[in-house]
């Protein structure tokens, strides 16, 4: 038996290459059947995100090889171009390998949870496809309880790093909870489109969306329950506005200083946070100097992301630590099992000898022999038989001049190599 992931990802493919060799759903199912009918696959998951393409096989030898060529003719991809990409990690380089993608410790952003997530459904996948054996079970069971760990005793996962997750945070921590908040998103691209995944986790009281294009907005508000208006109507709602996060192309402001002190007049002067995610700028910077407006740019949130990563570098440390050591009891773990059949196999031929011998004094005692001679008799002679196997093995060593052997012998006999 032996372990081994396979595979490519950000840091050594391409993103054309890692789209060559990625597996969609509709190839999943007949790949792992694939995998399944190799008589020297054992069990696999396949994991295929848009950073990386990996497999996971328990294997009866070592056949890497042969799994490299099962992937480039799967997907049609030229050995030559996929091998330079390739990494193969063996037993408890694969054991620390899972550990560390299930951890965030392999992602493009250090430390992001999504993979956990996406690790946990490559491995439902293959349970679901009937690919998963025993030791691909505890295997992947121990990288989810470690990654668990990871997320306990570390803050790798607890500090923004990015711009979107950063500008929530920020509002998260200026008004500790958002459910009685009321946000404005001015515009409607990738950007904002996260900052609304965020705020949604968040349970946000309500979100208005104000863009150029109603179309674009409409889809992002049906999405996340929001309500949409035009750009030119943000006079009109910005008072409603605790929150207001920006980020369009726009060329010149669309919020002002006039605007905003309109605003605070209409609100009574509570306080309103405002994020300006865009470049050029989409908030006069004068904003920032009224009183109860609260403006961050993107080179302030830069910075908080920019800190944050260093953060997360601190605690990786203190990550790959436990990784390094979960790893290395997990295989420690996975060797023991290998004596599991030679333990039961010695158990089993004691106990042969002993019911065997057994047998015999209890059938002479029952005839009449003497209970004392016959317990005599029983102690000697499974003593001898016991201890046959190990004398004869123990005088081999020493007659093929193997002291290393024989020093095995008696540690395993539990003899003194001092006598």
């Amino acid at each position: 038996m032996s372990l081994l992931a396979i595979g490519i990802n950000h840091n050594t493919a391409s993103v054309e290459l890692r789209e060559k060799v990625a597996f969609g759903p509709d190839k999943l199912s007949e790949a792992l059947g694939q995998l399944s009918a190799d008589s020297h696959v054992n069990g696999s998951v396949i994991l295929s995100t848009c950073n990386r393409t990996e497999i996971y096989c328990d294997v009866k030898s070592s056949s890497k090889n042969k799994l490299i060529e099962w992937l480039t003719q799967f997907h049609n991809v030229s050995p030559e171009d996929l091998k330079p990409s390739l990494y193969i990690h063996e037993d408890q380089a694969a054991i620390r390998h899972l550990m560390r993608v299930s951890c965030g410790l392999d992602s493009l952003i250090l430390g992001e949870p999504q993979i956990l997530g996406q690790v946990k459904q490559a491995y439902a996948d293959s349970r679901k496809n009937n690919a998963v054996d025993s030791s691909l079970d505890k295997w992947f069971q121990k990288a989810f309880s470690v990654a668990k760990r990871v997320r306990t005793e570390t803050e790798i996962g607890g500090s923004a790093v990015s711009v979107a997750y950063a500008a929530c945070t920020l509002a998260k921590h200026i008004f500790e909870s958002l459910s009685d908040a009321t946000v404005l998103l001015v515009g409607a691209g990738e950007t904002i489109e996260l900052v609304a995944k965020h705020l949604a986790s968040h349970h946000c009281k309500r979100i208005i969306v104000a863009n150029r294009t109603r179309e674009r907005a409409m889809s992002l508000a049906e999405e996340f329950n929001a309500e949409v208006i035009a750009l030119n109507e943000i006079p009109d709602y910005l008072h409603f506005a605790d929150i207001v996060i920006s980020s369009t192309a726009s060329p010149l402001p669309i919020i002002g200083k006039g605007m905003v002190e309109s605003a605070l007049k209409k609100r009574r002067h509570q306080p309103m946070l405002f994020v300006d995610i865009a470049v050029p700028r989409d908030i006069e910077s004068q904003v920032g100097d009224l009183n109860d407006a609260y403006l961050y740019s993107v080179d302030d949130l830069q910075s908080i992301v920019d800190s944050n990563i260093e953060q997360r570098k601190v605690e990786a440390i203190q990550a790959e630590a436990i990784v390094s050591e979960e790893s290395a009891a997990f295989m420690s773990w996975m060797r023991s099992l290998q004596a599991v059949d030679s333990i039961r196999d010695y158990r089993n031929a004691a106990n042969d000898i002993r019911e065997e011998l057994l047998s015999k004094s209890l059938q002479a005692l029952a005839a009449g022999g003497d209970p004392e001679k016959l317990l005599v008799e029983l102690s000697n002679k499974l003593t001898n038989k016991l201890i046959h196997t190990p004398t004869r093995a123990m005088q081999s060593a020493a007659e093929l001049g193997e002291p290393a052997k024989l020093a095995i012998i008696r540690q395993s006999l539990g003899l003194d190599d001092s006598q």
